[in-house]
């Protein structure tokens, strides 16, 4: 489980440096989504990769001040090539409210690295 773990929590470190500052290679941000990800976002659409390379790119520091944690991460189910996690994300502007989602991811085990083939996201609403 260590290493989905780290994968989740990376990914959030190097999401909330994107979104929030600018900062890290986007290129190798989208490096870690599998050619055939797929997202449903919390408010229900659907995301492919091509659409969340659009997201990052468009969006970079588009979020000034974001912090991102990652909580409650359990291993729901693994197999030899991947894994099925959850984790409770917590997303917060300053000065704004927080917002929390439940998410569910598959990883998928690609040559020896690990990528993101799908994410669903839940909102907690208050």
């Amino acid at each position: 489980m260590k290493v989905y773990t780290k994968e989740i929590i990376d990914a959030h470190i190097a999401i909330e440096a994107w979104l929030g500052r600018g900062e890290g290679d986007c290129a190798a941000l989208i490096a870690r989504f599998s050619d055939a990800f797929t997202m449903i976002t919390p408010s229900g659409a659907g995301l492919d990769k091509p659409a969340l390379v659009n997201v990052f790119q468009a969006q970079r520091a588009a979020r000034t001040g974001l912090s991102i944690r990652v909580d409650d991460i359990e291993l729901l189910t693994e197999w030899e090539s991947g894994a099925v996690l959850r984790y409770l994300e917590t997303q917060q502007l300053p000065d704004g409210p927080a917002h929390q989602r439940w998410s569910t991811v598959v990883f998928e085990n690609v040559g020896g690295k690990l990528m993101w083939r799908h994410l669903h996201e839940t909102a907690l609403t208050a």
